[in-house]
């Protein structure tokens, strides 16, 4: 099977609107968005910053600058589905964020499971090597985060 880093779904005829997809780190999180069909998600540059609030603010604006119109937020299960010591990390993350993000916009989380397993596959095909992947693997995280999101919409 081929994979690239953007998600296609050629079928989608109705608006679900723009989404962001989180991968949300305590060093680094990655960003991906699609456009308001959910046909094609695109990785952005990952916010590096150990600040919760430096973190959220630049999401929070992101979300303003592009018209976002939902956050779905990567939820770090463990293989057998139960929550692990990072999603509490993630807890806290979601609720600083609905707090900064306008009630308009819609904030849920998805299963993120092997989801930085499959970045890894696709930057493995891309070329990049040492700094330069690790810098674009939390956003390619998000990129599978929001495709498999996107799946669950169809």
């Amino acid at each position: 099977m081929r994979h690239s880093l953007e998600g296609r779904r050629p079928h989608r005829t109705t608006l679900i609107g723009r989404t962001l997809a989180v991968d949300y780190g305590l060093k680094r999180t990655g960003l991906a968005v699609c456009d308001a069909l959910g046909i094609a998600a695109h990785p952005l540059e990952a916010v590096v910053s150990y600040s919760l609030k430096e973190t959220v603010d630049a999401i929070a604006n992101l979300v303003a600058e592009r018209e976002v119109q939902r956050v779905v937020v990567g939820m770090p299960y463990m293989p057998d589905g139960r929550e692990g010591e990072q999603a509490k990390s993630v807890y806290v993350f979601i609720d600083a964020l609905r707090q900064k993000l306008p009630e308009k916009v819609e904030l849920g989380h998805q299963d993120e499971r092997h989801t930085t397993k499959e970045a890894k596959s696709l930057l493995r095909g891309s070329g990049l090597r040492g700094k330069k992947h690790k810098a674009k693997l939390d956003s390619v995280a998000a990129v599978v985060i929001l495709r498999e999101w996107l799946e669950t919409q169809a």
